[in-house]
């Protein structure tokens, strides 16, 4: 069955089964260290269970990085849907070889108030399905683009007494994940995933610039069925003065887990903190529920909410995911 929530760790194909071990009687003259046929029996019996699950792991191991783009991962052998949505911080967890998943928001609107130095600027902000379209490449790699379908911004300087209006289509992001560990096994499991954004935006909805990044995230199964996620990421970003790029560090913790059924939650912080002159951090308070529909499908929900001036005021929204 699906995790309803983003940091339960996914269920493990594979698992191995244990096997009786029937007592047999030993020859021999029993060492100082060996007083008994029953302790040389139980050490055979251990040694063997050991050895029987060192190379049925590797056997696994071994199936699954068989597939490819071409050849995917049988249905029999998919991870647990596991998405990058719906908090901020991304998962380690990379989609099954040759299969594809779409992660969207359906709606997203922010709202934002700046009134520093004497100014009265108010932001609102809609986004209309931006999606995050995935495929596996191979067992522990997966490719990402993701793209800004439709923004929608509007600015009011109530000082000036003025109102700017912009949309269209926004930039496209492409991002290859690499799983290092525990992508099908163990407590933990982390990824590296760098990015690169390419200026598509439309109407100066974003800079002409290319920039990018890296993202780390990590997974730990917490004891009582919590998920915790953790995250930095590294930006690139290019500057106010069109010269050069400042870099932009985000780190992130959330804690998840089942609320009933199919149901789950979360509730997350997230930092940002620039190089660049006269930055602000930036923090925002994340809460939102997702729901297992089927194996395959995922619906979400929830509000970001600003705790310092320089982050949106609050941002709500709804999303789905699925996989093909």
């Amino acid at each position: 069955m699906m995790p309803s929530t983003p940091w339960l760790l996914p269920g493990r194909a594979g698992s191995t089964s244990r096997q009786a071990c029937r007592s047999q009687a030993g020859s021999g003259t029993p060492t100082r260290r060996d007083h008994s046929p029953v302790r040389r029996n139980l050490r055979r019996c251990v040694l063997a269970g050991f050895l029987s699950a060192c190379a049925t792991s590797t056997a696994t191991a071994a199936d699954k990085s068989a597939h490819s783009l071409a050849h995917p991962t049988p249905r029999e052998q998919l991870r647990e849907l596991s998405t990058d949505r719906p908090d901020k911080t991304e998962s380690p967890y990379t989609v099954d070889a040759g299969h594809f998943q779409f992660e969207m928001d359906v709606l997203s609107y922010a709202t934002a108030h700046d009134d520093s130095g004497g100014g009265d600027l108010r932001t609102r902000a809609l986004a209309i399905a931006p999606i995050n379209v995935k495929v596996g490449l191979s067992a522990n790699v997966d490719l990402q683009v993701v793209v800004d379908t439709y923004n929608r911004v509007r600015v009011t300087d109530r000082v000036a007494n003025t109102v700017d209006r912009r949309s269209g289509f926004g930039d496209i992001t492409t991002r290859l994940k690499i799983n290092l560990w525990g992508n099908d096994g163990g407590k933990t499991a982390f990824a590296a995933m760098p990015f690169v954004k390419f200026p598509t935006n439309q109407h100066d909805l974003g800079n002409d610039s290319i920039e990018g990044g890296v993202i780390l995230p990590l997974a730990v199964e917490l004891s009582g069925g919590w998920g915790l996620g953790l995250m930095t990421e590294v930006d690139f970003l290019r500057n106010a003065d069109d010269d050069g790029y400042d870099v932009s560090f985000i780190n992130s913790i959330t804690f998840s887990h089942d609320i009933a059924g199919k149901l789950g939650g979360y509730v997350e912080f997230i930092t940002e903190i620039s190089t660049a002159d006269n930055s602000d951090w930036v923090g925002t308070l994340d809460l939102g529920l997702t729901y297992g529909l089927t194996d395959d499908v995922q619906l979400d929900a929830g509000i970001n909410i600003g705790v310092t001036d320089a982050a949106d005021d609050l941002n709500p929204f709804v999303g789905v995911s699925w996989r093909h």
